[in-house]
């Protein structure tokens, strides 16, 4: 009775929590070198863990227990950090607020915290009306996901409203890399 309990708990949470995560979708088509953000190099400076990307599994396998995961961490930073423009672009780890950038950094710390793989969670620069954003993709079996500021949904990135430009390379998280379009999956 046990076992079917579990699978039935499984299952619902299967077909509950994949689809407000997202339809499984695309991935980001890369195609040569972009160039960081300004604001970038100081900042990999004072935090290297959180500029590391290389190694480890280039993709999360998203069962319902990482999906979950996935939108607990966009929820509790949404709800945890003030947004505030800093004026000056200066990328940091938030304690109170912050811009996009600050709350993107914040859920990386957090999933590297609950042993997400840096290799599949990347910086990514995008334009939004006119004006620069970023957000943190994650790389997952169901395609590329983004974690954002502006909204506690986690999307496939090509359902969003951005125009995306250039994201951290998978291999070296210093590097950043030209989005180039979508590949589905």
């Amino acid at each position: 009775m046990k076992f079917f309990v579990a699978q039935a708990v499984s299952l619902s949470l299967l077909l509950f929590v994949i689809p407000q995560v997202a339809e499984a979708g695309t991935t980001m088509r890369t195609g040569g070198k972009a160039f960081a953000p300004p604001a970038f190099a100081s900042f990999c400076a004072r935090e290297p863990r959180l500029c590391r990307t290389g190694g480890g599994s280039k993709l999360v396998v998203l069962q319902p227990e990482k999906a979950s995961e996935l939108q607990q961490v966009n929820r509790a930073v949404n709800a945890r950090i003030r947004e505030r423009s800093e004026g000056a672009d200066d990328w940091r780890v938030p304690t109170a607020y912050g811009d996009c950038e600050d709350f993107a950094i914040l859920k990386k710390q957090e999933l590297l915290k609950r042993g997400w793989p840096a290799s599949a969670l990347l910086l990514t620069v995008a334009r939004y009306r006119g004006e620069g954003h970023t957000v943190l993709t994650v790389r997952t079996s169901e395609g590329d996901l983004v974690l954002d500021n502006m909204t506690n949904s986690v999307r496939d990135w090509s359902r969003t409203p951005y125009n995306y430009f250039a994201r951290q390379s998978q291999s070296n998280g210093r590097r950043w890399e030209r989005i180039d379009g979508a590949r589905q999956i």
